[in-house]
């Protein structure tokens, strides 16, 4: 079964988190913690509670497409959620409410974990240094968007932010949150098994990806090489034979699947409080405006491709049609109809918006239970392909992986890469984009590898490399963090 949700009453006191910006008049965090951590299911329920704000990263997915070349805002007007459309335009500024979210609910995620890590010496049982892999797994997750999303951040390791602490909180280095999210991936692969008990928990494949992932974004090629070729060679994990099956609610947790958010529609939620809802948001801000027909639910028309995306995929490639939806063809064939949203470009983003038979409980565009599937082995065999090739380690070993990917696109190895060197490097990029659009890695793949200026239109270099730290939170640290230049 998939995890379940626990509401843990001390885990909702973080003062990182609140569904209003009324959030310093807080009680005392401390309250329960002498009666806490007595017992595995203590440490059972807080890790559940840390889990939680993965939820919350269907903003960062979102964002990430609608940042690049991939997608548009759209919406119902170009005054709907402003803060999307002025990251769409590259206009953001430190007030953009989006952003905020990301930095509260993402430094939300880290002291819950830390909340686990302050008291990880209190009790011992059976079993817990899975549970604190799980922990440092968690911490790194979301340092790691954090460290994409605004570069240097405050770092705490093993004891929570305590309102009050963010005046004595300096932003940290990037390079020194890098490392502590190293060590902690390292602890992680180290002392989880590739398979758990429980759906939905942190392996040691997943950690062994996210940890690829980390150093190919540092440009630590041959240590990326290094634990993406262990991987896999002796993981449980290969690409799923059928891609147009990989994205559907049935077909969830499946051997592809390295990590996997998970999610579910039995839930309601509202828009006072989005990172409450047990459903991914980004689905119905995603869906099809004003839609009647087979198959697929209604939404917001967030989020929608652009012709150029399309146009990328090569004549054969049979993911086109599981990726993109092609809504006028669609209607033509069944019928079906739908309204028009701001910047409609005639496509949708088929791998995530609502199907016709989710259950949707109090408002359907809020508790779609698609699954975020945030590393699949597919990713895992381009990244371990570019550092190898970027790393001049060996550019055969890069092609094979770049092969097993595309075989399975086009059905035959009549399409394979042959090439060697800067060649290869660009169809490695093509082939990242093609086969994860939709899934919220162009923005950050177009930064680090330097490209982001030439591809994003209204993207300024030495400035949109990084996001703006929200104004109010540099405000509530007492104006000691200088913004990210430019802003």
């Amino acid at each position: 079964m998939k995890i379940t949700k626990i509401i843990y009453t001390a885990c909702l006191l973080l003062v990182l988190i609140s569904c209003s910006d009324d959030f310093v008049n807080v009680d005392s965090q401390d309250q329960n913690s002498e009666d806490f951590f007595n017992s595995e299911e203590d440490y059972q329920s807080a890790l559940i509670g840390a889990y939680d704000l993965l939820q919350s990263t269907y903003l960062n997915v979102m964002l990430g497409e609608i940042a690049s070349d991939n997608t548009k805002a759209g919406g119902e007007s170009a005054i709907d959620v402003p803060g999307i459309q002025e990251i769409d335009d590259m206009v953001h500024t430190p007030v953009n409410a989006q952003l905020r979210d990301i930095w509260s609910w993402m430094f939300a995620g880290v002291n819950r974990a830390n909340f686990i890590m302050e008291f990880q010496d209190k009790t011992d049982f059976s079993g817990k240094e899975n549970v604190i892999g799980q922990t440092r797994f968690l911490r790194a997750y979301y340092y790691f968007e954090l460290v994409k999303w605004f570069g240097d951040v405050p770092l705490a390791v093993d004891q929570r932010i305590l309102f009050g602490d963010q005046f004595d909180l300096p932003r940290t280095p990037k390079t020194e949150v890098y490392a502590q999210i190293e060590a902690d991936l390292i602890f992680a692969a180290d002392n989880l098994p590739y398979t758990q008990s429980e759906t939905g928990r942190v392996t040691k494949g997943a950690a062994q990806a996210l940890l690829g992932k980390v150093y190919l974004y540092q440009d630590k090629f041959t240590e990326s090489a290094l634990v993406l070729e262990d991987l896999i060679n002796n993981g449980p994990h290969a690409l799923v034979a059928d891609y147009s099956t990989l994205f559907e609610n049935d077909n969830e947790n499946n051997i592809e699947s390295v990590f996997e958010v998970q999610y579910s529609d039995g839930q309601g939620a509202g828009f006072g409080c989005l990172q409450c809802s047990e459903g991914n948001v980004a689905v119905g801000f995603n869906g099809i405006r004003n839609y009647s027909g087979p198959d697929f639910g209604s939404g917001f028309s967030f989020n929608v491709p652009t012709q150029e995306v399309v146009n990328e995929f090569e004549a054969g490639d049979t993911r086109l049609e599981t990726a993109i939806l092609d809504i006028d063809q669609w209607a033509a064939d069944t019928g079906a109809t739908f309204a028009i949203g701001y910047e409609h470009t005639g496509y949708y983003n088929r791998k995530y918006i609502a199907r016709d038979d989710d259950l949707n409980t109090g408002d359907a565009n809020l508790t779609n239970p698609n699954n975020y599937r945030a590393i699949r082995f597919a990713d895992v065999l381009l990244m371990a392909a570019e550092a190898l090739n970027r790393g001049a380690i060996s550019d055969m070993r890069a092609q094979q992986y770049v092969n097993r990917v595309r075989e399975r696109a086009f059905g035959n190895s009549n399409n394979n890469i042959t090439s060697t060197g800067t060649a290869l490097t660009n169809a490695i990029y093509d082939e990242r984009r093609v086969e994860l659009v939709g899934e919220g890695h162009r923005f950050f793949d177009l930064v680090r590898t330097g490209r982001a200026g030439a591809e994003i239109d209204g993207f300024q270099v030495g400035k949109h490399e990084l996001f703006p730290i929200p104004l109010i939170e540099i405000q509530l640290a007492g104006n000691q963090w200088e913004q990210n230049p430019v802003y």
